[in-house]
């Protein structure tokens, strides 16, 4: 059984690499199309759907959570995606804002997408183990899809930030105690494992007997990593491009978080 759990863990990873280096690519190619809003400042509210009022109290939650924690978190509203998938566009929105910083790949960016009905968790690769996907589509799920179907935007919004810093800033026994964030069963189901394990082994049996492929792989992965790294910022904390007197630090995302509809 051990040896089984350890399996559906390594071909995960395996597919999780693969995951992350097919949407660094895709995204890299669809950024050059798109006309990306410009960072202005924790919140940047291109479709207006955020009250004065709700923006207001989030902004000094934000600055908080950075000023205490150093997590860069920052709310976008977008009035188009471009044509393009809400993943691929919010991951490469977050390096174009550099959110987070760069040495610890802090960052989150709440994206919403009101004409699409999209909305997307991107979670900088520092804080993928605390603020899990499975974490993260829940707070989309159970605190802002309902409200976003209503047309609260204000208070799906502002939820969804709470449930952001509550499982950032505190303890997991603390926030496993509220309904809206517990996590009731974080195993996978049998199939999936089985597909994760199906799948790891016809890659590594194709890396291994296959040079074309192996080579094809490598060079692949070797484009990304070239192309991710040469997105970063070399300066400081708050280093990055951005508007009106604020900027992301430099940091980074793999593509980890979570997206929902309503």
């Amino acid at each position: 059984m051990i040896g089984v759990r350890h399996s559906s863990a390594v071909a995960a990873w395996w597919l999780g690499v693969l995951a992350a280096i097919v949407a660094m690519l895709l995204g890299c190619f669809a950024s050059l199309a798109v006309d990306f809003p410009v960072l202005t400042g924790r919140i940047v509210d291109q479709t207006n759907v955020i009250s004065p009022e709700a923006k207001s109290a989030l902004e000094p939650k934000l600055a908080e959570l950075e000023e205490k924690s150093g997590i860069q978190l920052v709310v976008a509203t977008v009035a188009s995606l471009g044509g393009q998938d809400i993943e691929p566009y919010a991951n490469q929105l977050f390096r174009t804002w550099r959110l987070g910083e760069k040495t610890k790949n802090n960052g989150v960016l709440l994206l919403v997408a009101p004409n699409e009905r999209r909305v997307r968790i991107e979670v900088g690769y520092g804080l993928e183990g605390t603020l899990t996907d499975a974490l993260s589509k829940v707070i989309i799920a159970n605190a802002m899809a309902p409200r976003f179907k209503s047309g609260d935007y204000s208070g799906g919004i502002s939820r969804g930030v709470d449930d952001i810093i509550t499982v950032l800033t505190t303890d997991s026994s603390e926030w496993q105690q509220r309904p809206s964030l517990r996590l009731d069963n974080e195993d996978t189901p049998d199939w999936v494992a089985a597909i994760l394990i199906i799948g790891a082994i016809v890659l590594m049996v194709l890396l291994l007997v296959s040079p074309k492929f192996r080579s094809f792989f490598f060079n692949f992965a070797l484009l990304v990593l070239l192309n991710s790294g040469g997105s970063r910022s070399s300066g400081g904390k708050f280093s990055g491009s951005g508007g009106g007197g604020f900027s992301g630090g430099g940091g980074s995302s793999g593509g980890g978080g979570a997206s929902g509809s309503w």
